[in-house]
């Protein structure tokens, strides 16, 4: 097999959407994994389609999820030996192609209006019939007439010319041997005068032949244009690359095609980035890695139990033979568990340089040791950087106020001598280590007769305020000595 080359291929018309996301990563998966070459290509020929800005957020989108560009656009040096990179730039190539297929017989120019196109399928209609623009109505005109109707500036485009009751066989790398007759299939349009651009389906057959494309990987909506790509390989006398089309990303009910309706209906993102002012997974907290995780498993799976897998267990387990052949329903909540099994799996050092931003931004100073053990100590109750701030808070602000349940709960009968008693204990402990302080606490307790749950929900209505928080032994030796003693005595000053 010669050296794998795959492409991720999309059209700039607005953000990219999480499917859009998958088909890069299984290219660049599957490029990993062979030790090929990722290239990107931008095909904007719907000129009418496209929006500033969309390229743009196509880079950094893959740049977000950690999916390397080997050759292309947004490759310095101007992108590789196959440049340009952009479709739009490349005219003068698809124009030489499109003439070539007409001079083969195998295209031809046709002239009809809106208006005669809108007829013949409102008469197809009445008919019962399904309109289908093929050697039943085109119209093949001689070289002097199409002339003539050039030079009156009639509007034109080039057709394929579909062979007739042709079965085309193919071969996809997951959908397995498919076959098609050809009357069942239009006289598709390669090319248009009206903006002198080529099509999809002409463009990037050109452009993947030209670029050595070994393997396209693409979405489950192309695979009904795969007759017409493997013929017009054929008209060329080129190789064709492997195909291989992926499954649709489903509703998380699973009737129909994941879309942005469904994400604003159900409040999840379906984009990797925030787009005028659409919910993004960047903005909604997610790390990378957990997004690409939970993305890879929507219409692959490695064949085991495993389910987390870093960007390198990914590449060395992908393989097209387990993509699936039907569509993968999307789980909201299936993706929030891989975003809290990520959360819950960083260091210390890595929960510090989450948790320092949202400390600085409630004016909070303090050094990434604390910052990373406050974190780590509530990692596991934590799914997304933003839950940080309410659960590790008052490791670093001391209450003003008490939780109204909390204090009508345990701020009565013996509990306030009680805790003044505890207070005379941890003030004469010299060692705050855990260890230290639990059986030393422990002892007392138990030498008072006094109930575990009382003292320590008493205690911790004195350095949390609320009912939350983790073992109490734990957040006395975070706070230490002076703090500690210095927020019971806030608790007696304030009532």
């Amino acid at each position: 097999m010669n050296k794998v080359r795959v492409r991720f291929a999309p059209s700039p018309t607005g953000p990219l959407h999480m499917g859009g996301v998958r088909t890069a990563l299984y290219n660049y998966l599957f490029a990993r994994r062979h030790g090929g070459t990722m290239i990107l290509r931008i095909e904007d020929t719907d000129s009418q389609r496209f929006v500033p800005g969309a390229e743009a957020y196509i880079l950094e989108s893959l740049r977000w999820c950690g999916i390397e560009i080997d050759e292309g656009v947004g490759v310095k040096g101007g992108g590789g030996p196959h440049a340009p990179y952009r479709q739009s730039e490349r005219k003068d190539i698809y124009w030489n192609f499109a003439q070539q297929l007409v001079g083969m017989g195998a295209a031809y120019y046709a002239f009809d209006t809106a208006e005669e196109l809108d007829r013949m399928r409102t008469e197809a209609e009445a008919r019962g019939e399904t309109f289908c623009y093929n050697a039943a109505v085109r119209k093949m005109l001689p070289d002097s007439e199409i002339e003539r109707l050039k030079a009156e500036g009639r509007p034109w485009v080039i057709r394929f010319k579909m062979p007739e009751n042709e079965t085309v066989e193919m071969d996809d790398r997951i959908r397995g041997h498919v076959t098609v007759n050809t009357d069942t299939l239009d006289d598709k349009v390669l090319f248009k005068s009206s903006d002198g651009l080529p099509t999809y389906h002409l463009a990037n057959i050109v452009d993947d032949h030209l670029m050595e494309i070994t393997h396209v990987i693409r979405g489950e909506e192309w695979l009904p244009s795969l007759p017409l790509h493997f013929l017009l390989y054929r008209a060329f006398g080129w190789q064709r690359p492997e195909f291989a089309h992926l499954p649709l990303l489903l509703k998380p009910t699973g009737g129909g095609k994941l879309s942005k309706r469904d994400g604003d209906k159900m409040g999840f993102p379906v984009f990797p980035l925030s787009w005028e002012g659409g919910l993004g997974y960047r903005e909604e907290g997610y790390f990378p890695e957990a997004f690409v995780n939970m993305l890879a498993l929507l219409g692959w799976n490695p064949g085991t139990e495993q389910e987390l897998f870093s960007m390198e267990e990914l590449i060395a387990a992908f393989s097209l033979e387990r993509v699936s052949k039907s569509g993968a329903r999307f789980q909201p909540d299936k993706a929030k568990w891989f975003q809290a099994q990520y959360m819950h799996a960083k260091t210390e050092c890595e929960l510090a340089s989450i948790l320092q931003p949202i400390l600085k931004e409630h004016g909070i100073v303090t050094t990434d040791e604390l910052a990373g053990r406050a974190a780590f100590l509530m990692r596991e109750r934590a799914v997304f950087p933003a839950d940080l701030w309410d659960l590790t808070a008052y490791f670093f602000v001391a209450p003003t106020g008490y939780e109204e349940k909390q204090f009508t709960k345990y701020w009565k009968g013996d509990n306030p001598r009680i805790l003044s008693e505890l207070r005379e204990v941890l003030a004469g402990i010299e060692d705050y280590s855990l260890t230290n302080l639990e059986a030393t606490v422990h002892a007392w307790i138990e030498s008072k007769g006094y109930g575990m749950g009382q003292v320590m929900n008493t205690l911790r209505l004195a350095l949390v305020g609320a009912g939350k928080g983790p073992g109490m032994y734990d957040v006395v030796e975070f706070l230490g000595k002076d703090e500690t003693l210095r927020r019971i005595d806030n608790l007696f000053h304030i009532l």
